[in-house]
């Protein structure tokens, strides 16, 4: 039986109310301190890096440990209560958004690196420790994690965990997946399990720590992570090149691949989208020219300075076949890093200047031009304005909107209209709607896209193995059915 049910005159799911009583357990369970129910201490918890959208929760929590975690479960888990897990507020999709109130469960405070074993090369971590900060840590020892999304300095390895995130270097190492080797996990009824064993072989059983990956906080509240490392690479080479065409720059991907490269990053910029972050950043790095339609930011990485040094020299030899124009090397660190800027900043950039709508497509990268030719005429048909950029070695690419009186996607039925022909074009191409940013809110209404109704049964069955009363996270990428 399903006792998160759909009340006949709504289309949201009806949830008990938090109390004042219930509030009281919270307290005693976190300290008073780490309890928010006004509306000023709770507004940055309503909202995340998800076009322009709010909701406020009834109540915030800040639990230190698994142990208060537990304790808040079980209490909601009684009272059938919804709770909303939520880690940096970096999200895209709407999945760390309580639209349906509840409780916002911040992991903020479960914030340290437990163990760096250098030997079996791994790290234990809580999931409210800053990617970045675990990356630095792990650098210091000669190691290497290396998902990295482009909020980075701020996102949660915890969150990057619920959304299996990827980032630049994913082309040649791989995403979060590939890293995570155990997990405790809280269930929504308070119940505490680790996931799987330290090993690096496990097939002993279902693999739940996959399971938790990528599964949006839907599943249960990640308390520990037990991720693998590799050793740092000693060296990187970082060029910048520039297309006439956006077309003949995302035809030049594949081609780099076809030749025998594997680049340890591979982006592609639109210059519209550089222009707008280069005067944010107030950046003259970079050339921007009129004639210049798009970027591609290439690095390798190694221990050998001269094989990589061949590898550059090999791969600009085969950009120019696609019309590139004059190939700019960085000399040093510091220019490198304000590549990389330019990159990592561009979503907020054009999010500024009214690009408040991201989607994150993804194909084979071989069917990239034609993606970006069909988004490019989805956009004029529907009259919205886009830009492109993205993580184009993995043909991944995150197409930034922005149409005039919508604040965002289900704003507007034209928009609507528009996306759901975008979300075609990309099925039709051999891929799906989203990368790394999850599903979440704002992207579920397209799921049927690319999900027969047996998809939809086999996901709903879990849920409700893992969640009997559909209280955590209720209403991200998929809904319930009718109790």
């Amino acid at each position: 039986m399903y006792f998160c049910y759909m009340n006949a005159t709504a289309s949201k799911p009806t949830f008990a109310k938090v109390t004042p009583e219930i509030i009281s357990q919270f307290v005693e369970t976190v300290g008073a301190n780490h309890v928010f129910i006004s509306s000023e201490d709770k507004e940055k918890y309503g909202r995340d890096e998800t076009e322009n959208l709010f909701y406020e929760p009834e109540v915030v929590l800040r639990p230190k440990n698994t142990e208060q975690i537990s304790a808040i479960m079980k209490i909601c888990h009684q009272h059938r209560i919804p709770v909303t897990p939520r880690g940096g507020g970096t999200g895209l999709s709407g999945g760390a958004l309580p639209h349906l109130g509840g409780v916002v469960l911040s992991t903020e405070r479960l914030n340290q690196i437990l163990e760096i074993d250098e030997r079996n090369l791994q790290v234990t971590t809580e999931p409210g420790v800053i990617t970045q900060v675990l990356q630095e840590a792990v650098k210091e020892k000669g190691l290497f994690y290396p998902p990295d999304p482009s909020s980075k300095g701020s996102c949660f390895i915890g969150g990057n965990i619920a959304e299996n995130s990827g980032g630049p270097k994913a082309v040649k190492y791989g995403v979060v997946k590939d890293y995570v080797l155990n997990l405790e996990v809280v269930l929504p009824t308070g119940e505490v399990i680790w996931t799987g064993s330290n090993v690096l072989k496990n097939v002993t059983g279902y693999n739940l720590t996959q399971l938790m990956v990528g599964s949006e906080g839907t599943l249960g509240i990640v308390t520990k992570i037990v991720l693998k490392l590799i050793p740092h690479p000693k060296f990187d080479l970082l060029m910048l090149v520039p297309f006439y065409s956006l077309e003949k720059a995302s035809e030049a991907v594949s081609a780099i691949f076809r030749a025998g490269f594997t680049p340890s990053a591979l982006e592609l910029v639109e210059i519209n989208a550089l222009q707008i972050v280069s005067k944010m950043v107030d950046s003259h790095v970079v050339p921007v020219t009129d004639d210049i339609a798009a970027h591609l930011i290439i690095e390798v990485d190694g221990n050998n300075m001269d094989v990589l040094m061949q590898e550059m020299e090999a791969i600009a030899e085969v950009l120019t076949q696609f019309e590139a124009g004059e190939i700019f090397f960085a000399d040093d660190a510091q220019q490198k890093a304000e590549l990389w800027k330019l990159r990592r900043r561009a979503a907020e950039a054009v999010k500024l200047k009214g690009y408040t709508i991201e989607e994150d497509t993804v194909v084979p990268r071989a069917n990239l031009p034609q993606l970006i030719a069909g988004v490019k005429a989805i956009g004029k048909k529907h009259q919205f304005n886009v830009v492109c950029y993205g993580h184009a070695g993995d043909g991944n690419l995150h197409v930034r909107i922005h149409k005039p009186g919508s604040a965002n996607s289900a704003s507007d039925p034209a928009m609507v209209e528009g996306l759901r022909e975008l979300f075609h074009l990309v099925h039709d191409l051999g891929g799906t709607i989203s990368g790394e940013h999850g599903i979440g809110l704002v992207q579920k209404g397209y799921m049927d896209i690319v999900f027969q109704e047996t998809h939809f049964r086999l996901m709903r069955a879990i849920k409700q193995a893992f969640d009997p009363h559909g209280i955590l996270n209720p209403g991200k990428i998929f809904d319930m059915p009718l109790a």
